[in-house]
C-alpha cells in the first residue's frame, strides 16, 4: 500500500503512518462511481491516494435535484470523517468524476489502534478536529453568502 502524505497521518512518524495505512484496505472507484450518500451508515473513514472525490450536498432547486459541491477531496486527503464521529453516518454525498483510488480504513480497526497506541490516536484526532474545522468554516461561508443574498433581496 502506498505510504500517501495524508492531512489525517500528518505529524505521525512514518513507521505509525504506514502502521495506521495498513489497517486499510485499497479501493478503486470508477468515474461517477458513488463513494457514499448522505445518511448513509459510515464505517470508514477514507484516504485519497489519487483521482478525487466530490463531496456534495443533494438538494431541490428550482423544482430539479441538483448535487451542491462542498469540497472536493485529492491525493492526500481523507474524506468520511463521520465513521469517527457519533452518529455514524455521512453528512454529505461522495462521488469520484474520475477514476479514483482510496484506502478505506474500518472504524473499529482504527479505534482499537488508537486504544493500543494512545499518542498515535491523539495525532489523528487532532487532525480530524482540524478537518472538521475546516469543513465548519466552508459551510459558514456558503451560508453567510446566502443570507447576505437573502437581506440584499430583502431591502432591493
Amino acid at each position: 500500500m502506498a505510504n500517501v502524505q495524508s492531512d489525517l497521518l500528518r505529524g505521525l512518524a512514518p513507521d505509525e503512518a504506514a502502521a495506521v495505512l495498513a489497517l486499510g484496505t485499497r479501493r478503486t472507484l470508477t468515474g461517477g462511481a458513488v463513494l457514499f450518500h448522505l445518511g448513509a451508515e459510515a464505517d470508514n473513514l477514507y484516504l485519497v491516494e489519487r483521482g478525487r472525490v466530490n463531496l456534495t450536498l443533494p438538494m431541490q432547486i428550482g423544482g430539479r435535484h441538483e448535487d451542491v459541491l462542498v469540497e472536493e477531496r485529492v491525493p492526500g486527503q481523507m474524506l468520511g470523517w463521520s465513521a469517527l464521529i457519533p452518529p455514524h453516518r455521512f453528512t454529505l454525498h461522495a462521488t469520484a468524476p474520475l477514476e479514483t483510488e482510496l484506502v478505506a480504513l474500518p472504524r473499529q480497526t482504527l479505534l482499537d489502534h488508537f486504544a493500543a497506541r494512545p499518542p498515535v490516536g491523539c495525532v489523528i484526532l487532532t487532525n480530524l478536529a482540524t478537518i472538521i474545522g475546516q469543513r465548519l468554516q466552508v459551510l459558514q461561508a456558503m451560508w453567510l453568502r446566502e443570507m447576505q443574498r437573502v437581506i440584499e433581496m430583502r431591502y432591493a
